[in-house]
């Protein structure tokens, strides 16, 4: 399902305007409404109808908040409700049809026809821009839902304001508590055409004290209103064909930088050259990578960029400002803020894939990091945060492993050696899950913590980030400390079964314990026989605690092709069949790096073939073309480093391991000026097997490839063939 969104933006835009094609709350008779989980991105394929068209959204979360200042138009009598998918004609919503959508970088158009009103949607940085043509009408409105939102249930607004300015701007803001605890979005909105009456609807529950503001009907044309869910309207008359154009531009710090964002970014431009100079941004951003293959390879290649671009996403006005995590107004100096990390997942590829084809951001991004690490009052640097607050969700400390990334690979410059003391913090933490059990006694144990194996291997991996960093910058006893550390998944590691095992705190390893359970074994997204892959940072010693290269690659073997019964994935909301290669789930991350393996294993043919196979089965150019949630990214950069023919196994090294790739011909255009050429000559849908490898016409028989080497520019020739080379 992938959890994408087909509305404008630029990329990593401050604002993402898509349609919600339904808006069901979180809360369902006080339990977790399950059905909510299918609109973490606000739309969903198979709906038949659409709400309206809100500003902010996640591209591929498994877990959501935003869809703020929801708009719709409409003609007729004014509804202000929703109305409902099977009776969208009680209420605001209109049924919509494919056939009458089509979607494009940068653009989003659809007809509705409950209303006859085509309505289209581009985008700058912090500004999205609606056209709405209507039919001939007296009764036209466009309706602002202050109260819609994605996860929404009763409470999650704290307080709502707007302002009427004049006869066609409306400024205010929103403040929510979900996802992310104390979050304020700004708006400032024109109208291309002056509405010529407006009012609203409070849905607050009523309460004793009233104030003195009753004095006032405050229901129409009245130009200041406040609460907690408003919903207001705008009133006009158009002619046959008639378009209005709606600018919305949002801050994270106030009203007035809203505006300014509106003026400067959009300002008189009309929606056709903002449409224009978006898909102009795209299309440079996609041209930093050329390929020849397919349509379909092509298709897929070009969508997996366009969603790596999406994420993280700018946080900051035109004039350098934000919202720090002390909820202070900071400024940007000498680097673009950025939110939206989701770090569990994003750590893996699309942080190694930026400091390739965006190093620059990627700086930026880690400065952002860093930001996060100053304002914040735990002094740790991010989890999974977004919009001046971290979320905690999911485990580990990864933002060590992209800050390593970054600064092994010559992309950050800022100081390396606050960063380093910004990770080692992090990773002190005692009080943050587990981690003051983990230091005291290798492992977490099962008793303390519900994901304690997966808690364990991560920080393991993380502490291996941070060693390699404090090796770069000559900080020995730093690195002694987490090379140390980063051992300690042996600790969870039982021989006598060969998987990784809950322990408990008398050392005894858990007596009841399925390797093929998701629920109650210690891990977190997966079971132990795909977390008992996850070292990523030493698959050799890995594989001598498994028995040997033989043993090990037939484990490998074992994973790729048994048979994982139903009732092992049946609760895992966003894994299907479809999602599934033997045992090895591609649409959870903990296994991303598993297929390449078995070049540590002396069999680099298995992993060239699987890397094909799972390139084709997993992503395919339709609604439910990914094989899970697209993760901010992480899935798409996979399938973008996987087919150049390269992966990064353990980020934090300079080393890539090659696998299999799938296109014919690539040009990689880095921001250092130079070009990498990658070329697989033979290269088939049955030629998957490298026979040989070339890099300026040296052969590379190790089967890795150094960062350095491609930022060098150069040409990396694989010779493809149908037999594998053993």
């Amino acid at each position: 399902m992938g959890h994408t969104y087909p509305g404008a933006t630029v990329p990593f835009g401050a604002i993402q305007l898509s349609p919600e094609t339904d808006t069901i709350s979180y809360e369902l008779n006080g339990k977790y409404n399950g059905e909510v989980y299918k609109y973490c991105a606000g739309y969903r394929y198979e709906d038949k109808t659409i709400v309206g068209f809100s500003s902010t959204h996640f591209s591929g979360t498994g877990h959501s908040d935003l869809g703020d200042f929801l708009i719709m138009p409409t003609v007729g009598t004014l509804q202000l409700n929703s109305g409902t998918a099977t009776n969208p004609e009680k209420g605001y919503r209109s049924r919509f049809s494919h056939q009458n959508e089509k979607a494009a970088a940068g653009y989003y158009r659809v007809k509705l026809e409950d209303h006859d009103i085509v309505a289209e949607l581009t985008a700058t940085q912090r500004v999205g821009v609606h056209r709405y043509t209507f039919p001939k009408s007296d009764q036209s409105h466009i309706i602002l839902d202050l109260m819609a939102g994605i996860y929404n249930y009763d409470g999650k607004n704290i307080w709502t304001y707007a302002r009427v300015e004049n006869g066609n701007t409306v400024t205010g803001y929103r403040q929510t508590n979900g996802w992310a605890r104390t979050r304020t979005v700004y708006f400032a909105m024109k109208f291309s055409k002056p509405f010529k009456s407006y009012g609203q609807k409070n849905y607050d529950e009523k309460q004793i004290y009233k104030g003195f503001w009753r004095k006032f009907d405050q229901n129409k044309n009245f130009p200041e209103i406040a609460g907690r869910n408003l919903k207001m309207y705008f009133d006009f008359e158009t002619n046959e064909s008639e378009s209005i154009e709606v600018k919305l531009a949002i801050s994270p710090v106030s009203q007035a930088n809203a505006l300014e964002n509106l003026e400067k970014e959009a300002g008189d431009l009309t929606f056709d050259q903002i449409k224009a100079k978006a898909q102009q941004d795209w299309d440079k951003e996609l041209n930093k990578i050329i390929i020849k293959g397919s349509e379909t390879q092509k298709n897929n290649f070009y969508t997996a960029m366009y969603h790596t671009f999406i994420n993280p996403t700018v946080y900051m006005d035109v004039n350098g400002e934000y919202k720090g995590l002390d909820q202070n107004v900071h400024k940007a100096e000498n680097f673009t803020n950025y939110t939206t990390f989701s770090l569990w997942d994003t750590y893996r590829a699309l942080h190694p894939f930026f400091n390739i084809i965006q190093p620059k951001r990627n700086s930026d991004m880690v400065k952002s990091m860093m930001a996060h690490y100053n304002q914040f009052s735990m002094k740790m640097l991010p989890i999974w945060s977004h919009y001046a607050n971290d979320n905690w969700c999911m485990s580990g400390y990864h933002s060590v492993s992209v800050v390593a990334d970054a600064i092994i690979k010559g992309n950050y410059d800022g100081d390396p050696k606050e960063a380093l003391k910004a990770c080692v913090a992090t990773a002190n933490k005692r009080d943050y899950e587990g981690i003051g059990q983990y230091i005291d006694l290798g492992y977490i144990p099962a008793e303390k913590n519900g994901t304690s194996v997966s808690n364990t291997l991560e920080y393991a991996y993380d502490d291996w980030a941070i060693a390699q960093l404090a090796k770069y910058l000559g900080e020995t006893e730093i690195y002694n400390q987490f090379i140390k550390r980063s051992k300690n998944w042996k600790n969870n590691f039982d021989k006598t079964i060969g998987f990784m095992r809950p322990r408990l705190a008398d050392g005894s390893f858990k007596k009841d314990f399925d390797v093929l359970s998701t629920h109650g074994q210690g891990f977190i997204e997966g079971n132990s026989w795909n977390y008992s892959f996850f070292v990523p940072q030493n698959p050799a010693e890995l594989i001598t605690m498994m028995g040997g290269k033989k043993k090990f690659a037939s484990k490998l073997d074992e994973l790729f092709t048994m048979h994982l019964p139903d009732e092992f994935f049946a609760d895992t909301e966003d894994i299907t069949r479809e999602g599934i290669i033997g045992g090895y789930v591609h649409g959870n991350e903990p296994a991303h790096h598993v297929a390449y393996l078995y070049n540590w294993a002396g069999q680099p043919w298995k992993t060239q073939s699987q890397i094909r196979h799972i390139l084709e089965m997993q992503y395919k150019a339709t609604p439910d073309g990914l094989g899970g949630n697209d993760d901010t990214g992480q899935m798409s950069a996979w399938y973008i480093l996987s087919s150049l023919g390269f992966y990064p196994v353990a980020p934090g090294s300079q080393d890539y391991s090659i696998g299999s790739p799938a296109v014919d011909h690539a040009v990689l255009n880095l921001e250092n000026g130079k070009t990498f050429e990658i070329e697989a000559i033979n290269q088939s849908p049955q030629n998957v097997y490298v026979q040989k490898i070339l890099l300026n016409g040296k052969e590379i028989k190790d089967f890795i490839l150094k960062h350095s080497e491609i930022m060098k520019g150069g040409k990396l020739s694989f010779y493809m063939g149908n037999k594998a080379k053993k």
